[in-house]
């Protein structure tokens, strides 16, 4: 059974159950009301028979029994009595004896008696009079008040019917309209697959579960994305850096081969294999370290830093361990709270690799960093003394494995901008990097306030 059903389902069956206790109640209460009503009426007309035949001693018993029938309503098929000491009918004739003696026995001893004997009901009183002790009995059938019920008791079940499947028919439409984002979730879910890991569901502003619901699958989708990226990346850049040494080596080892050399020859041969050796192993590091780096950014958790302190403590390090001058100047206030929301140490790895790209490239002259505020965002920009970068190569400097450290005499595998732009995006900035008129250039990193 669908949810929306089941919603339906109870829903009607909580709302009818209570309904139907609702008209119980209101169908007893009306039946005893009924009932001690017609009571009433029966204690009246003893009552009434009291003062017409026992106090009424100078009226004939006909002309008394022609002022009851002609001026006191009769109920319907109503039997009075009035029975003397020795448990006889007095001043109403019944040969027949219409009530037990015990009857009368037990109204002489309660003085008052009423009772339901069948569909008929049933009072009788004990009353001293001038002329005796009587037991006065009256005995009808409240035919009235069983129709009445008998109408009522129809009218409620036409009532629950109807009610009934009007709320059901209600119950349906609302958890229709309730589950509506649950069907359109369920139809975008549908849409996810590995060929575009880039999906998202829509998410609304309400802070239902549904829209709760929304925001877990598409958190749960960019842990997908990243890992199917870094899965992807690893095995392309695994493929494309490693096929060039490896056809080296195994060109270099066919020629080699091909004829008998002397020694320095095959030495010349070693050398070039393990030179290409190397270069596999730092391709390897390279391409561990950048696995490393995206399970880190899928699993890193971002927390409030200052990020005065942090480049503070950038500063501190680079002076100590390499004995290199990092000039720092601000342009913003920090005496508030923390400033941004990152991992401190994937964002220092960045911050660290934009600086060490700067000091190598301006044979570790003086590097500057600025930082200031750009409406919501901080901008720190790191400006080095170095040549600048081409136009054309700006492009490509993000790139895994690419770099120009061969050009100028320096050692590197080509990761560490790269690192550095993956850490930036994970915190939702922006890294772009320009060349300054005097020579060099500046790295600009864009990071939101917190």
């Amino acid at each position: 059974m669908k949810i929306k059903d089941r919603i339906a389902l109870y829903f009607t069956l909580i709302s009818t159950s209570m309904l139907f206790a609702v008209l119980c109640t209101v169908y007893f209460t009306f039946m005893k009301f009924l009932e001690a009503d017609f009571f009433e009426r029966l204690t009246d007309r003893t009552m009434v028979t009291a003062k017409l035949y026992l106090e009424a001693d100078e009226i004939s018993r006909d002309a008394l029994n022609t002022v009851r029938h002609k001026y006191l309503q009769k109920l319907n098929s109503e039997v009075i009595r009035v029975y003397d000491k020795k448990n006889r009918a007095t001043f109403i004739g019944d040969t027949a004896q219409y009530w037990a003696p015990a009857t009368i026995d037990e109204v002489r001893r309660k003085g008052r008696l009423k009772y339901t004997d069948g569909q008929r009901q049933v009072v009788g009183i004990y009353y001293k009079d001038n002329q005796g002790d009587f037991v006065i009995l009256a005995s009808a059938d409240d035919q009235g008040s069983h129709n009445r019920l008998d109408k009522l008791l129809k009218i409620m079940i036409f009532i629950f019917i109807l009610i009934s499947l009007i709320v059901l028919l209600l119950s349906r439409l609302i958890a229709r309209k309730m589950l509506e984002p649950l069907q359109k979730f369920m139809l975008e879910v549908k849409q996810a697959g590995s060929q575009n890991m880039e999906f998202r569901v829509e998410e609304n502003n309400n802070k239902d579960e549904i829209n709760l619901i929304a925001q877990s699958f598409n958190h749960l989708m960019e842990e997908l994305e990243q890992a199917f990226i870094l899965q992807k990346t690893f095995a392309a850049n695994a493929s494309h850096e490693l096929r060039t040494p490896v056809t080296r080596m195994m060109m270099t080892s066919e020629l080699a081969l091909s004829k008998e050399r002397d020694q320095a020859a095959y030495q010349k041969v070693i050398a070039s294999m393990l030179e290409d050796a190397e270069k596999m192993e730092h391709i390897i590091t390279g391409l561990v370290a950048l696995a490393k780096m995206d399970l880190e950014l899928i699993n890193s958790q971002l927390v409030p830093i200052r990020l005065d302190n942090l480049l503070s403590k950038i500063q501190v390090e680079w002076k100590t361990q390499k004995n290199l001058d990092l000039k720092i100047t601000y342009q913003v206030s920090f005496e508030s709270k923390p400033q941004i929301l990152a991992n401190t140490v994937l964002l220092q790895i960045a911050l660290d690799n934009i600086i060490s790209n700067a000091f190598k490239f301006s044979e570790n002259q003086e590097v500057n960093i600025f930082v200031e505020a750009n409406g919501n965002d901080f901008l720190i920009h790191i400006t080095d003394q170095g040549t600048g970068i081409s136009t054309e190569n700006q492009a490509d400097i993000f790139k895994p494995f690419y770099t120009r450290a061969n050009e100028h005499g320096h050692n590197g595998e080509g990761m560490g901008l790269y690192m550095a732009q993956k850490i930036i995006d994970l915190l939702k900035g922006e890294i772009t990097v320009k060349n300054i008129d005097k020579g060099g250039c500046t790295f600009t990193v864009r990071l939101a306030k917190f």
